[in-house]
């Protein structure tokens, strides 16, 4: 299809955590974001299952870019994350029985996030495997902190507590590992209703987008002046 480019895996990691963060920044995917993020728990089983199937897109689509035809890519690319969200689900429902009935139409509904037909669009489809997955990897990755963050602010602020109903996550015969924070029988209800969602996401966009921008300027502050003590120097 194209000419792979060249990228470092340090700033394939950079753009997915914090530069081009795909949630914080870009603001992909927020619907799971802000419907599902009501407890820590929810959070990350959604995002594991977002980041898996960014990472395999991606990872296929890699593979396929030698032979695939430019003008069919898309509807491709819609039938490859299909069919992977398809077997997630069916994983999920085999095995994590409790979260696919509590997650409910949100790990279908994975197909609908743009962040996934973006990344395979825009870098898997022009890069060779290793850079193709790695970006699958620090995307779904950035996407699952975003989701966390959320997730556990809500829950802490909501509920009291953390990591509530774990077993969901980890199964059945787990230990509880939840972390109350607060009198039993706590509960703020706005935040845990999507108005409390949005509120909690509209801050963290703001703090996150604030600390990358501070990062930047640090980094480009620092670059200069090394330039300038270069040029300096005799």
């Amino acid at each position: 299809m194209s000419t792979p480019d060249t990228i470092t895996g340090q700033a394939i990691w950079r753009q997915g955590l914090l530069s081009s963060n795909p949630a914080l920044l870009q603001l992909l995917g927020l619907c799971p974001l802000l419907a599902i993020s009501n407890t820590l728990v929810n959070a990350i089983g959604l995002g594991i299952a977002t980041l898996l199937t960014v990472l395999l897109t991606n990872t296929l689509v890699s593979l396929l870019r030698p032979i695939l035809y430019y003008e069919i890519r898309i509807p491709v690319f819609v039938i490859i994350i299909a069919g992977l969200v398809t077997i997630i689900e069916r994983l999920m429902e085999a095995w994590l029985f409790d979260l696919y009935q509590t997650l409910g139409i949100f790990v279908p509904l994975i197909v609908t996030n743009c962040l996934i037909l973006a990344r395979a669009e825009a870098f898997a489809a022009r890069q060779r495997l290793p850079a193709a997955m790695l970006d699958g990897l620090a995307m779904g990755c950035g996407f699952l902190l975003a989701l966390m963050l959320l997730g556990a602010s809500r829950e802490l602020l909501g509920y009291g507590t953390l990591l509530a109903d774990s077993q969901l996550l980890l199964g059945p015969d787990s230990p509880d590992l939840t972390l109350r924070l607060s009198p039993a029988g706590y509960q703020f209800l706005l935040f845990s209703l999507p108005p409390g969602a949005f509120l909690l996401l509209g801050l963290l966009v703001a703090v996150f987008r604030s600390w990358v921008s501070r990062r930047t300027a640090v980094g480009q502050h620092s670059s200069i002046a090394t330039e300038t003590t270069t040029e300096s120097a005799p």
